[in-house]
């Protein structure tokens, strides 16, 4: 199994937790984001996932972009631990949380929206800087709510929820965003920051790094 995969990438930061939770051994193809314009732009990467974006997930022929696809596909396939709790209602509320991180909040300060502010937007570093801050503050405060905690979003053990969180945690710290109003976020990543399936999943432990 190969993981294209950018150590930054909070996307694909999901991704590696998930591979590390599950046990499954897997080898990093690594997609610079900057270096050469963008390595995901090239032909033969878009080639692989259309979108041109990671992480991109292979597994002998079956090729799968997009990170929330990847986790429900290895749920399925590799379905102990899981990373949905049983039942309907809790697995849609899990679903919640993860879809308010993968659709509300990562997605407007992805780095090719950043780059589009900047760019032909013509917006500088203060505006774009108030743009990540209102969109992260925006699904934080929501995500204070749904969060049950103090170890894990929901449940007693890690699942879908929390391994969009932590990368997302990361963001924020990474754009100087203050997390005092998030409490029970804030001890959500902390907890999850002390298991092992987390730390080798951390952008600075990734093969990439820089």
């Amino acid at each position: 199994m190969q993981l294209h995969t950018y150590f930054r990438s909070s996307a694909a930061y999901r991704v590696r937790i998930a591979l590390a939770l599950k046990g499954i051994a897997w080898d990093a193809v690594p997609v610079h984001l900057l270096k050469d314009g963008g390595q995901q732009k090239a032909p033969a990467y878009r080639a692989l996932n259309p979108i041109g974006l990671v992480p991109t997930l292979v597994d002998g022929d079956t090729v799968i972009p997009q990170s929330l696809a990847i986790l429900e596909y290895l749920e399925e396939t590799h379905p102990t631990p899981a990373l949905l709790p049983a039942g309907p209602v809790a697995r849609a509320r899990a679903r919640a949380m993860a879809l308010t991180v993968a659709c509300d909040i990562h997605p407007l300060n992805n780095l090719r929206v950043l780059s589009y502010l900047r760019g032909p937007l013509d917006q500088g570093e203060e505006a774009v800087n108030a743009w990540i801050a209102h969109w992260i503050a925006e699904g934080f405060q929501a995500l204070e709510q749904m969060a049950e905690g103090p170890d894990f979003c929901l449940g007693g053990a890690p699942g879908l929820a929390d391994l969009c969180l932590v990368p997302q945690m990361f963001n924020a710290r990474r754009f100087n965003i203050d997390l005092a109003p998030y409490p029970t976020l804030v001890a959500i990543d902390a907890h999850c920051q002390t298991l092992e399936a987390f730390q080798v999943a951390a952008p600075a432990q990734q093969p990439d790094a820089a």
